[in-house]
């Protein structure tokens, strides 16, 4: 069996995203740990710097990736995630050196919505795969037997109005008969 077009390409890109991902997911989870106990921002700032480059770094072997078509904007959205997350993290770590824990609290709601901000573009990511895994669907073919059931309907609405409206049977019955036409054009 043959493989699709840009399927190698696919599964390199998965390949690339997931050993990305495989060192993200411990970063983000002690940053998340933090961010869950904001009382203890002031004992945990020496961990940030570090914390931090891990979202740098992840965020720069992001960028080096090349998405498959059609992944283009979901793959944005996970660079521009990471990006956030780590400006977040960096403003957190400067709130704290700088004024204390209690300073850095009014920034620890955005900081973790910068964190799962990181989450939710990879889950959008994940989400994006069908749609560039999915060959392209080809243009539907005109029906010629469709176009002439919905022009007999037509023809058969109008003589069956016109009938009826000028009392004359005739034409009234040729438009039932092309209406019931119309059933049979479709079938056949």
């Amino acid at each position: 069996m043959a493989r699709a077009a840009g399927t190698i390409e696919r599964e390199q890109y998965a390949s690339a995203l997931a050993g990305v991902w495989e060192g993200l997911s411990a970063t983000l989870a002690r940053l998340e740990a933090i961010a869950a106990d904001p009382a203890s921002l002031e004992a945990s700032a020496e961990r940030l710097p570090a914390l931090q480059y891990g979202l740098h770094r992840t965020s720069e072997l992001v960028r080096g990736i090349e998405p498959p078509p059609g992944a283009e904007r979901a793959h944005a959205d996970l660079e521009a995630a990471l990006e956030s997350a780590r400006d977040a993290t960096g403003e957190i770590r400067e709130a704290v050196e700088a004024e204390g824990g209690e300073a850095a609290l009014a920034l620890v709601h955005e900081w973790r919505g910068a964190l799962f901000g990181v989450r939710l573009a990879r889950h959008r990511l994940t989400l994006s795969a069908p749609a560039f895994d999915a060959p392209p669907e080809p243009p539907e073919r005109f029906e010629r037997g469709a176009a002439l059931a919905a022009a007999l309907v037509v023809a058969g609405t109008a003589a069956f109005t016109t009938g009826a409206l000028l009392v004359l049977w005739p034409v009234w019955a040729l438009g039932v008969a092309l209406v019931a036409a119309s059933f049979l054009v479709i079938r056949f």
